[in-house]
């Protein structure tokens, strides 16, 4: 594998993908030859994309084979259309069939595409759908977000369905974008040209710190995918019985209850221990989860004595 250092959140989609399956491995489903482009956005004389932006296909992952679907951020926000959505679904479809040893969607997408929202909401719920059916036939499916887009609106949902969400502090996720607040709530709800203040409520190190990320690694596509070894280890999380979705539930109204007043990611690493919240920022993904880890056991050891 080529050690050199590659940008997750810089490289385009098929870099990424290339970069992360195994050299050579990767055979590329509905191509840029193929032209499917999306009929709506023709329609309106906007700029369309032969693969409408976003990559799908077979490749094999630390010698074993994998399906993987790669948005591509710099096309439309990532947004998901009726082709691009199809491509996903199609290849979650695939999965249930083929039985690969897991699906890496790499996320970067702002949600559903206004210029067709319609067809881009009906193509979010059939890739829910096709994501649990892939699920439920042994498939795990891993979310990789580290793109300038993040993972919001429809396809923040998909990745919250994962079986294991892989970030880097770069990448940010959650339901709205933080230009999407200013514009409903206006510049005092959330000023979306903060950049710190838009990492320290989406970003990686806070979604790590809530338990919505279940790992953090730096800004490299080699490090993203010795998270993808790490996920293939433990293989897919096991189905919860009617006992397990309730204790589910309560830890998720607890941490509601928690942080109720909580605004700011600073609030959030404070909480869970951090010995210097206020230089969070600072700290490598390993230092990160170090510090995490050892506030996490330190909260078990609490509650066992």
């Amino acid at each position: 594998m080529n050690k050199k250092h590659v940008s997750f959140f810089e490289a385009t989609a098929r870099v990424r993908v290339a970069a992360l399956v195994d050299k050579g491995s990767f055979t590329e489903f509905c191509p840029p030859s193929n032209r499917y482009t999306s009929p709506h956005l023709a329609r309106l004389d906007a700029p369309v994309a032969f693969d409408d932006g976003v990559v799908v296909g077979s490749a094999t992952f630390d010698g074993r084979h994998i399906l993987v679907a790669a948005q591509e951020g710099k096309f439309n926000g990532g947004a998901v259309g009726e082709v691009h959505g199809a491509k996903i679904r199609g290849l979650l479809d695939r999965a249930v069939i083929e039985k690969p040893a897991a699906v890496l969607l790499l996320v970067d997408s702002g949600g559903v595409r206004l210029h067709e929202a319609n067809a881009g909401l009906i193509a979010i719920s059939e890739i829910m759908r096709a994501l649990m059916a892939t699920q439920a036939a042994g498939v795990p499916v891993f979310a990789l977000v580290g793109g300038s887009c993040g993972a919001f609106g429809g396809m923040g949902i998909v990745t919250r369905l994962c079986d294991e969400v892989i970030m880097s502090e770069e990448g940010r996720l959650g339901l709205s974008g933080p230009e999407v607040i200013e514009t409903v709530k206006g510049v005092g709800e959330f000023d979306s040209r903060d950049r710190s203040l838009v990492w320290r409520v989406t970003g990686g190190k806070v979604r790590r710190a809530l338990g919505e990320a279940t790992q953090l690694v730096d800004d490299d596509v080699a490090a993203f995918r010795e998270g993808v070894i790490a996920a293939l280890s433990r293989g897919q999380r096991s189905a919860s019985d009617l006992a397990t979705l309730k204790q589910q539930h309560a830890a998720l109204v607890q941490r509601r209850e928690k942080h109720a007043q909580t605004v700011d990611g600073l609030e959030v690493w404070r909480q869970a221990g951090f010995t210097h919240p206020e230089g969070v920022a600072m700290l490598s993904a390993a230092e990160f989860n170090e510090e995490l880890n050892t506030q996490l056991s330190a909260s078990v050891a609490e509650v066992k004595s």
